[in-house]
């Protein structure tokens, strides 16, 4: 596949212009004049690749930035199927003089995967786990494969990859060999360079190259070799063999007691080889490659070292300190026993957690308000021991007169505590403002016991510039990541962010420290290397460079000969942010774009379904960055930034990558950095319509409540025409949806019409029954007029129970309208229900939904949807709204709706949860409703979205997407459970989707309790 826009002539050069608006569309934001290239060239290379090669604008926005502070636009991006494509890449670079940048899930900090050249992405391909030897321990994978992914291949084995980055379960091995990444458990299973056993690459000639272990003679026989694989042995044995250099590379390169060091190329490493140095280990260039940024060679197949599983239990210690401080004092009491991690969070990074959807409830563990904690893991055999082992820790640290309060957590508490701090990365950028904590200095690592008195002169060296800065992660390994505070629209604060930077390695080269632990140099720390090991030392790793790369085409401008490191930054200077006038309310974030601006790259949206969770479906459908969270966020931000257009909005650009984003609200709450990209769809779509209009497919759907209510005037009829296979075909063809899908027909009589008819009925039973309380039920455009059996249901239900059931005049929820950006219709029904609701509702008094996407929209989308004189209603009865399986849940708790009530039959039931309930509410009170009955077993299907989303799963163009996405987890689950096992799901999107994707019934849990109420 290739996209170039018409037109255009090519060239090395991409000079960055405005987009304006002409008479009729957008124009591209970028002149782009490829010199000594032309359009037939790519053409070429294009068609001879079994992958992609892409060119458009969109793609080349993707990928310009990482996790980094850099943004530099891409020549192009190449997706390579095989080894064949990749030679090609290679060959296309060295002739025509252009550079490859590798990449994989593009986490990186430094800046190591943004060039001008053409980023080759593995990702998507190069994903295969090839082999394991079990008795041998070692794994050999290709580089694109998930490191949480591969452990949990590797667990029916028996083994495990140590290295445990916060990234870990979209970190890719090739990734982490690139960085020599190490992570929270280095202090026991070391870097990753400690774990590769061999590398098979490509050179820069194209040429393949196997590099593993060697003795010294078969080192000797490799510079023998009259080839590219030669010269590069010959040229680092020439270097390494010189006593002066020897002398000069032991002197400058960090103390080789830090482990985590990764400054330049580990040449200092190949020197205690046995080649170089007597009674030294076999020598082994992985150790080099391990580290060296994708700059020296491709690597297309790794093999590396497995541990055996972990202990079988652990537990934590979070130990509370009043000051970083004393928490590093405190480090080195810890580390004198040797526990399995020790990691550090400060109040910053904590304090980032309140407010956070998914974060808040992990901070269960805190005391007061500690300015640090150190989270300490100890293992063994069986809990007691584990805990044995951190109360010794306790011990001295209460003898030292260090810590006030040592908290123990276990269980499945351990992965809230251990994802709250892998969380941190992306919970900072929820510091409101531009300036937010910048990686800059936050890879520097130095020897454990001079940890304390580095950051104690750290602490004062930014003091000096009226900063204070941010310190969490790896304390039990003498690196912490610190940063300053900056906003990089501002002229002064790109001078401190340089300045900092070179102050910083100024101080950790007193201290003999590595200026990066594992983040790796990139374009951030590169122009600092001649200060840390010394010019001498440059100069050979440049040689060193230029011996693997002659041509310069693997990452350039990555550890040696880097540019500036302020300079390509993502935000230019004294840039102004634009503000937009909004149909939502985004005061809370300064506006719509720095919604969008809070996404830095940290890439938590490209898990796979393996990872759990829901954000990103589409992604874990498709495996495209472009249908990240992250890459909706850079597209809006992008555009919005860079476009003079009067409505940047209106560019397809945003569309296409808006286009296959489910609002599922996932990255609400999973996004650390909370990017609700639902609510930005919503309002891009808005926006979108004012010049592009609103398709006739968005209106029918939008208005799908009004056009069942005129269905309902002849419901017969209409059903009639919606399963006849011949009328429903033409109205799918009309209406652009999916032929294969199943249309939801509607009910012989309306939920609504059904209650008024029963009311006076229902009160009676109700006060029967006990008169336990009254409830509002919410009449949602699905419940009234297609699941009026599940409404009916559950007000029987809620009257057998005792709760008077009251259902006064409102409108539908808006869900449609919000889902196909019709904003301002869907803020006049929203208007409508929080008048009516206003005055009603209370914790006594709540209102309850059958539909989860209707009823958390009061919770969601109202409160930012409403005009102004509205918010404080919508804010106010925003609590009581509640999903009836919350409802049902806090009944029980309250001990008003008891088990005796219900059948005492043996049943085994399956949930699979709504995406909105999992982002705004939990899964968790369907379950303690389904538990209810005594001998009812409940399982939660471990799925994230469903796939329908709504109209998605209808319309023609997602079809296949959706059914790729309920194929990942949901629809195996379903299949694969007995014909007994009762299949349950709260939403009607999703019951609709089991049913096209497994031809087996959904119930919705009221159906169940209701199935299993022993008197009716």
């Amino acid at each position: 596949m290739i996209k170039i826009l018409a037109g255009e002539q090519f060239n090395l050069d991409i000079s960055v212009a405005f987009w304006h608006e002409s008479q009729n569309e957008p124009q591209d934001i970028y002149s782009i004049d490829f010199k000594r290239m032309t359009e037939g060239k790519l053409k070429i290379l294009a068609a001879s690749l079994d992958g992609e090669l892409y060119l458009d604008q969109t793609h080349r926005i993707l990928y310009a930035t990482d996790a980094s502070v850099y943004r530099e636009m891409p020549l192009a991006v190449a997706h390579p199927r095989t080894e064949d494509d990749l030679k090609q890449l290679i060959h296309f670079a060295k002739t025509e003089g252009v550079s490859l940048i590798p990449r994989a899930a593009g986490t990186s900090l430094a800046g190591q995967c943004v060039g001008d050249g053409i980023v080759v992405d593995i990702s998507k391909y190069f994903t295969r786990i090839l082999e394991v030897n079990k008795e041998e321990g070692w794994v050999r994978v290709q580089p694109g494969v998930i490191r949480d992914d591969l452990n949990k291949y590797l667990k029916p084995h028996g083994l495990f990859f140590g290295p445990n980055t916060s990234t870990a379960n979209r970190a890719m091995i090739g990734g982490m060999v690139g960085n020599n990444s190490c992570g929270s458990y280095s202090i026991v299973y070391g870097s990753t360079r400690d774990h590769v056993l061999e590398l098979r690459t490509l050179l820069s000639d194209g040429s393949e190259a196997i590099f593993g272990e060697l003795c010294k003679e078969d080192f000797e026989e490799k510079c023998k070799l009259n080839s590219l694989e030669g010269k590069i042995y010959q040229t680092l044995n020439a270097e390494l063999s010189s006593p002066e250099a020897q002398d000069e590379i032991r002197n400058q390169f960090p103390d080789p007691s830090i482990h985590r060091r990764n400054t330049g190329y580990a040449v200092d490493i190949l020197l205690e080889s046995e080649v170089f140095t007597d009674n030294g280990e076999k020598f082994n260039f992985c150790k080099l490659l391990t580290g060296s940024e994708g700059t020296l060679a491709f690597t297309t197949e790794i093999k590396i070292h497995c541990d055996p599983l972990p202990p079988a239990e652990l537990s934590l210690m979070c130990a509370h300190f009043d000051s970083v401080d004393e928490s590093l004092q405190a480090v080195l009491v810890a580390m004198k026993h040797k526990p399995r991690a020790v990691e550090l969070m400060d109040k910053i990074v904590m304090d980032c957690t309140k407010g956070n959807r998914m974060y808040e409830p992990y901070r269960f563990f805190l005391e007061g308000d500690p300015l640090a904690v150190l989270v300490i893991e100890a293992g063994g055999d069986t809990e007691q021991e584990a805990t044995k082992k951190l109360k010794a820790i306790q011990q001295d640290l209460k003898e030292a007169g260090l810590g006030y309060a040592f908290p123990y957590i276990y269980g499945e508490n351990i992965k809230k505590v251990w994802n709250l701090r892998k969380a941190g990365l992306g919970l900072l950028a929820n510091v409101p403002g531009d300036a937010k904590p910048v990686a800059v200095i936050e890879d520097t690592a130095v020897e454990l016991q001079k940890l304390p008195a580095y950051i104690q002169e750290f602490t004062l060296m930014m003091e000096g510039y009226q900063q204070k800065a941010v310190y969490y992660a790896h304390a039990g390994a003498g690196e912490l990541h610190l940063r300053p505070i900056l906003d990089l629209k501002k002229t002064e604060d790109r001078k401190l962010f340089r300045d900092i930077g070179r102050s910083t390695a100024e101080l950790v080269k007193r201290y003999d420290g590595s200026l990066s632990g594992e983040h790796g140099d990139g374009r951030v720390r590169a122009e600092f290397i001649p200060l840390m090991i010394g010019q001498k030392n440059y100069d050979l790793i440049r040689r060193v460079k230029q011996s693997w790369d002659p041509q310069n085409i693997f990452n350039p401008g990555k550890i040696v000969d880097a540019p500036p490191m302020d300079t390509a930054l993502r935000y230019e200077a004294e840039q102004e942010t634009r503000q937009f006038d909004t149909i939502f309310d985004f005061s809370e974030t300064e506006g719509i774009l720095r919604a969008a601006e809070k996404c830095n790259g940290s890439g938590d949206c490209r898990k796979t379904h393996l990872g759990g969770g829901t954000m990103c479906p589409s992604y874990m459908a498709t495996r495209d960055e472009k249908d990240t969270t992250r890459a909706r966020a850079n597209i809006l931000r992008e555009i919005l930034t860079r476009s003079e257009a009067e409505n940047p909005f209106a560019h397809k650009e945003i569309y296409e990558v808006m286009d296959l984003c489910l609002s599922c609200k996932g990255c609400a709450s999973e996004c650390p950095s909370n990017v609700n990209v639902a609510t930005l769809k919503a309002e891009f779509l808005h926006q979108y319509y004012k010049k592009h209009g609103v398709p006739l497919r968005s209106k029918a759907i939008a208005n799908i409540g009004r056009l069942n209510g005129l269905g309902m005037l002849l419901p017969a009829v209409t059903n009639f025409f919606l399963r006849n296979k011949l009328t429903s075909s033409v109205l799918k063809s009309f209406l652009g949806v999916a032929s294969q899908r199943s249309l939801p027909t509607l009910h012989k009589q309306s939920f609504r019409s059904w209650f008024h008819s029963n009311q006076d009925r229902l009160d009676a039973e109700a006060s029967k029954n006990g008169s336990k309380g009254s409830v509002f039920m919410f009449c949602d455009e699905f419940t009234n007029y297609n699941d009026t059996d599940i409404g009916i249901k559950a007000v029987e239900l809620l009257t057998r129970l005792g709760y008077q059931v009251m259902m006064p005049k409102h409108e539908e929820s808006g869900r449609a309208y919000l889902s196909k950006g019709l904003l301002k219709e869907a803020r006049k029904l929203a208007m409508y229900n929080v008048e009516v609701f206003g005055n009603l509702l209370s914790e006594e008094t709540p209102l309850v939904g059958i539909e989860p996407s209707a009823i958390l929209g009061f919770r969601d989308e109202y409160p930012k949807l409403v005009i102004d004189e509205f918010k404080g209603k919508a804010k106010a009865i925003a609590p009581f709204a509640l999903m009836i399986d919350e409802f049902i849940a806090k009944e029980i708790k309250r001990g008003r709706i008891r088990q005796d009530a219900f059948s005492k039959a043996k049943k085994k039931v399956l949930l699979h949860g709504h995406c909105h309930q999992k982002a705004l509410s939990s899964v968790d009170p369907s379950v303690e409703l389904l538990s209810l009955p005594e001998n009812y077993s409940v399982e939660v299907i471990p799925s994230g979205c469903c796939g329908m989303a709504g109209s998605f799963g209808y319309e023609k163009e997602h079809y296949n997407v959706s059914m790729k996405v309920g194929s990942l987890v949901l629809f195996p689950a379903v299949d694969s459970a007995s014909k007994d096992t009762i299949i349950a799901a709260p939403g009607t999107s999703c019951r609709h989707q089991i049913a096209d994707g497994t031809q087996k019934k959904a119930l919705h849990p009221v159906e169940v309790l209701w199935d299993a109420l022993e008197v009716r």
